[in-house]
């Protein structure tokens, strides 16, 4: 058993037999009083973002997540298929636990998948994904302000806000934390 004192941003804690991932910590010394250590935790099934303070030197325990690098294979049924680049076994993922990274995966594209004791429990991508245009409606000559956006849909069937100029077939740079377009990209 680990204490208070060995938390950090990125820790996984069990705590009444429900995971939580660490997102902020802060270690504080009153000058009455003993100190305490504030934490912001995430659930990794639910997605609910608490609040929560422990006395310092508490016991907590702490959860083993293995975090590893999967290849995205393809799209099976409801769950998707990814093989472990080291040793090539494959798991099937719910698309539950995928979440809204599917709006961004390709096939073959790398993404880090953190499982407990053999479950998975998310995926996690890059920060930022290129994708390519497959529909929008054509720009106007003269549209080169940033003033104004239209809908595009990607190669993911992801549909965005992108700017005015952007046409069918152009590759842009997509936030995989919020969906938002970055910037177009040139080859």
């Amino acid at each position: 058993m680990a204490t208070t004192n060995d938390i950090k941003n990125g820790s996984v804690l069990n705590i009444d037999g429900q995971l939580w991932n660490v997102i902020e910590f802060q270690h504080v010394k009153p000058g009455k009083g003993g100190a305490f250590v504030r934490t912001k935790m995430k659930n990794i099934m639910s997605g609910k973002v608490v609040d929560r303070t422990f006395n310092a030197g508490t016991k907590i325990d702490f959860a083993i997540v293995d975090r590893r690098d999967f290849q995205y294979l393809y799209k099976d049924g409801d769950g998707f298929v990814f093989m472990d680049t080291a040793d090539y076994d494959q798991i099937t993922i719910p698309s539950a636990i995928v979440g809204d990274a599917a709006n961004f995966m390709l096939e073959n594209q790398i993404a880090t998948v953190a499982t407990n004791e053999g479950e998975p429990l998310y995926v996690e991508l890059p920060t930022s994904v290129i994708l390519e245009v497959t529909y929008t409606e054509p720009g106007l000559q003269g549209d080169r302000s940033s003033a104004g956006t239209k809908p595009a849909t990607l190669e993911t069937g992801y549909e965005m806000q992108v700017p005015l100029f952007l046409e069918q077939g152009t590759k842009v740079k997509v936030d995989t934390r919020t969906g938002d377009y970055l910037g177009r990209v040139t080859d």
